[in-house]
């Protein structure tokens, strides 16, 4: 299901709606779900709803308008105390400077729980085909000690990775381990080091996402040294300097947090909305949150901030299992 913008206008959102209630997220009669949407999305929200009452199940959906002012830093009561008492739930929302605590209180419920969680943006109905993709992509990156990239832009990177750390796969199939982006299709973990140069000629993440949009022609180049940021340059200085803010919010904002591969073939390319662009195949990073809860690392951060490229090559080790873009196993 294509958002667009956020308000579902030129979009058939019925089709994406069936598809992530029945078939990504299951839902059964029996089950309470939540829905968490704002105004700006809202009608993406009325076609989920729509399909969660065909199905029969028992739904609260919350505005966050209702409750106060954007930009909201502080989970509602009313939505915990709804999360408390259901099995599924769904966040779509636009994202927002300062929001990223309150959706973390909102998946700390969803993992102590052990709900079935979708962050809802867009659905494809190829996602089986995305599962095994995803599949392949993960058993041969457990089994890799580097892993090595490059990017027609000018990315040249190198990264190492412990054994004890895990790594996910979000396919779009979801179960109550680990709640979901949808569109699905990434593995990630967090890595033990990263080195090189990574170059953002795609999208950044969270809400500098719809402040800038893609960036394909100024892109964002970004240094790394022993995982940390060590230096940014872009044409365009306003992206610079606020990735550098963002960045610094906290001790570990500037550090690598996520190394992750798109998995979902049918995403063509970069559309400007964070959440799909990030499942383009290809290589990605984000600064900051690694994911603790499900990968096991030794650190995390309160921050997360993505950043997407374009036209990757990658290797496992001294296997190539991308080219330009597009998968080699």
């Amino acid at each position: 299901m294509s958002t667009g913008n956020g308000n579902g206008n030129g979009y058939d959102l019925a089709p994406g709606a069936r598809n992530a209630i029945r078939t990504c997220l299951k839902v059964a009669p029996e089950e309470r779900a939540v829905i968490v949407t704002d105004l700006e999305t809202l009608p993406v929200a009325e076609s989920l709803a729509a399909e969660v009452r065909a199905v029969g199940a028992p739904l609260e959906t919350f505005v966050l308008e209702d409750y106060g002012n954007r930009p909201m830093l502080a989970l509602p009561a009313a939505i915990c105390d709804a999360l408390e008492r259901a099995q599924v739930s769904i966040y779509a929302a636009q994202p927002q400077p300062g929001e990223l605590s309150s959706r973390r209180e909102l998946t700390a419920i969803v993992n102590r729980r052990r709900m079935r969680h979708a962050h809802m943006v867009y659905m494809t109905p190829r996602i089986k085909v995305v599962d095994a993709i995803s599949t392949r992509v993960r058993d041969r990156a457990v089994q890799a000690e580097t892993i090595r990239a490059r990017s027609r832009a000018g990315s040249d990177l190198r990264a190492t990775f412990d054994p004890a750390v895990r790594w996910l796969k979000t396919s779009g199939l979801i179960t109550p381990e680990k709640w979901a982006n949808l569109p699905g299709g990434e593995v990630l973990t967090a890595p033990a080091r990263v080195d090189g140069v990574y170059v953002v000629d795609g999208v950044l993440g969270d809400y500098l996402c719809a402040r800038y949009g893609d960036i394909e022609k100024t892109p964002l180049t970004v240094w790394i040294e022993n995982s940390r940021i060590a230096d940014a340059q872009c044409a365009r200085t306003e992206v610079r300097d606020d990735f550098l803010a963002y960045t610094r919010t906290e001790e570990n904002s500037d550090r690598v947090g996520e190394f992750a591969m798109g998995t979902n073939v049918a995403v063509q390319s970069i559309i400007g909305n964070i959440l799909q662009d990030e499942k383009l195949p290809g290589l990605h990073l984000a600064f900051g949150h690694t994911y603790a809860e499900h990968t096991g690392a030794s650190w995390s951060c309160r921050t997360h901030l993505d950043v997407v490229g374009r036209h990757f090559d990658v290797w496992f080790d001294d296997d190539q299992v991308m080219a330009d873009g597009k998968f080699l196993i």
